[in-house]
């Protein structure tokens, strides 16, 4: 299989006002390993320029990302209860359509409430609960179900 080249955009702004996300680092596709272009980032407070969280993008489909998704978040727990998932993940949407991607899966374990939330006040849609196969890496670190939300860009609030 041939693998095309990728651009990363290094210089393109990921700034929400309250929230912005700082680069972390790149890595590029590795198709023998299943892995697709990601970008990982910092979520970063701007009125303290404290980190939040991290969140990062995998640019791309394949089977892998069928059960772990487009989109990552997580928030460190002093945090939490801010929608800083969701003001984060707005910003990777648009860093998602500059890279001409129709739609993102995001996943969550069915029993995280607060992910499921964020998920939803995207305007993604419960695709459904699929069960990780065992080669997995999800299903090796002891998940067992993901709920599989999908938003087409043409229903991005």
């Amino acid at each position: 299989m041939r693998v095309l080249p990728f651009h990363f955009y290094d210089s393109f702004p990921l700034d929400g006002g309250e929230i912005y996300l700082r680069l972390l680092e790149t890595a590029p596709p590795q198709p023998e390993k299943g892995f697709v272009p990601t970008y990982r980032f910092s979520i970063v407070r701007r009125a303290d320029d404290e980190a939040v969280g991290r969140c990062d993008l995998r640019v791309g489909f394949n089977e892998s990302l069928f059960y772990a998704g487009n989109i990552g978040y997580r928030i460190f727990d002093p945090f939490r209860g801010n929608h800083y998932a969701l003001k984060a993940c707005r910003l990777l949407l648009e860093l998602a359509k500059k890279h001409r991607m129709p739609q993102v899966v995001i996943t969550c374990r069915p029993d995280t409430l607060p992910s499921r939330r964020t998920c939803e006040a995207l305007g993604a849609q419960l695709g459904g609960i699929v069960t990780l196969p065992p080669g997995h890496e999800l299903y090796r670190a002891g998940d067992r179900q993901e709920c599989r939300y999908i938003l087409n860009f043409d229903e991005f609030r």
